[in-house]
């Protein structure tokens, strides 16, 4: 990928790969149009990273809304950077149809990452014991189209520190990146710690707590203070901690202020106040009681 046509920075990969900090999440983005426009705004803002998953029902519309813009910014395929998930559905034996699904709806020769979406399986409840043993064998389905250069990297999301030390002990290829909910009320120290012992990348999603912590008196009251969005306030602290971060929005206006996050830092006291407001609170799912 190239760095020079990106505005933003980015974070080494275990695979050698860089992963730029700001990426456009696209969950809910559901109709061709508003894939398209967000798309367009976010190449314009500079974004160079699109995420999506199997279950948002969007990867054929993110593909070919790519396809159609990357020319028209003077971008190549080469230039950004795509994330993709294995549905709960097709963990498992089926994981190797789903990835290859996934490679055909997007349509752009390859995925740059693709995770397992999430540690459990549909149709199965959190307890069943045949969740290990289907994530383990979806692993091994996606080290083979990574050996293939199909998958450039591969990697985890919603996993807890036990799921993470049970993959890393019975993989080929290590993950590259887990992908968790992660803001000021919830840390994930824990998470980021094992992330750091075993060289994955640490990735945060609903960085704004589902809209709810952009009027926190204490992110209101720092934003104030930096002259600056409560979700740029949000959003720089995670990237400021280099976690790379996914604002999700169809509002074009809203994505160009989600990408300033470069031209500014948080003082310590900021900082610290921020992360003060840990209490282990999660706005998105627990997957804590999948076995």
């Amino acid at each position: 990928m190239s760095s020079s046509s990106s505005t933003t920075s980015a974070v080494l990969l275990n695979t050698g790969v860089q992963m730029p900090l700001l990426g456009l999440g696209t969950y809910k983005l559901v109709a061709s149009e508003d894939v398209y426009r967000a798309v367009d705004a976010a190449l314009v803002a500079g974004y160079r990273a699109f995420d999506s998953a199997a279950v948002y029902r969007n990867e054929a519309d993110l593909g070919q809304a790519l396809k159609q813009l990357l020319p028209k910014h003077g971008l190549t395929r080469e230039d950004v950077f795509i994330t993709s998930k294995l549905g709960p559905k097709d963990q498992g034996e089926r994981a190797m149809e789903g990835a290859l699904r996934s490679l055909a709806q997007l349509d752009l020769g390859y995925i740059d990452l693709y995770l397992i979406h999430w540690p459990g399986t549909q149709g199965l409840v959190v307890a069943d014991q045949r969740n290990p043993g289907n994530r383990a064998q979806s692993w091994v389905m996606l080290e083979e189209l990574h050996a293939q250069g199909k998958l450039k990297a591969i990697g985890v999301s919603n996993y807890t520190p036990a799921h993470m030390r049970e993959l890393i002990q019975s993989c080929k290829v290590p993950p590259a990146v887990l992908q968790v909910e992660f803001h000021p009320r919830l840390c994930q120290t824990e998470l980021r710690s094992v992330c750091e012992e075993y060289g994955v990348c640490f990735q945060a999603y609903s960085s704004l707590g589902k809209g709810e912590l952009v009027t926190d008196p204490v992110v209101m009251e720092v934003a104030k203070h930096c002259e600056r969005t409560p979700a740029q306030v949000l959003l720089r602290w995670a990237v400021q901690q280099g976690v790379p971060v996914l604002p999700k929005s169809s509002n074009p206006d809203r994505i160009k202020d989600n990408a300033r996050l470069f031209d500014f830092t948080l003082s310590d006291t900021d900082m610290d106040r921020l992360s003060a407001l840990d209490c282990g609170h999660k706005y998105c799912w627990d997957s804590s009681e999948v076995a």
